[in-house]
């Protein structure tokens, strides 16, 4: 699935169920917020983003722990995990989802170029980090990291749905 496809969908869903999306983004650098607001009628679920590149702003705006920070650096799945429930509670939304990594094009922090993690925070405490290990240029890391961020929302959205239609249906 495109990124595009990934975008429409979710925002498809997220209407249809009323609810509201928010993004924490650092290596994609508005990217993912780009995507999502391509989309025509995107503004009925999408609230908005926050773009903390520099990571003091990931504990400053998005309530990423600083000892976790000093410890791990920002390229870590917990601070991916952390980014995406602050998200959520700063823009008051019912999804989170965030990226961070090292788009290149050579390594940051001791991690390489291509080291990514992406994360979702939903309703109910739902949380979901993927560490990613991707090849390319800066450019191409930066592109999958976002497709790979809405597919993962994606993926959250159609569980909590089966779940949702399997109580519903008497868990059959």
């Amino acid at each position: 699935m495109t990124a595009e496809a990934a975008a429409r969908r979710v925002l498809a869903v997220l209407a249809e169920r009323d609810e509201t999306l928010a993004v924490a983004e650092s290596l994609t650098g508005g990217l993912v917020a780009a995507e999502l607001t391509a989309v025509p009628g995107s503004s009925r679920s999408f609230r908005g983003s926050v773009t903390a590149y520099a990571t003091d702003l990931k504990g400053a705006l998005l309530g990423v722990g600083e000892t976790l920070l000093a410890q791990r650096g920002p390229v870590d799945s917990e601070v991916a995990r952390q980014m995406a429930v602050g998200v959520r509670a700063a823009l008051r939304s019912d999804w989170g989802i965030a990226t961070t990594g090292v788009a290149g094009p050579g390594p940051q922090d001791g991690r390489p170029a291509g080291t990514v993690f992406v994360a979702v925070s939903g309703p109910d405490g739902s949380e979901k980090v993927t560490a990613l290990r991707l090849n390319g240029s800066r450019a191409e890391i930066r592109k999958e990291s976002v497709r790979s961020v809405l597919e993962l929302l994606a993926g959250e959205l159609h569980g909590k749905a089966r779940a949702q239609d399997t109580e519903q249906n008497g868990g059959n």
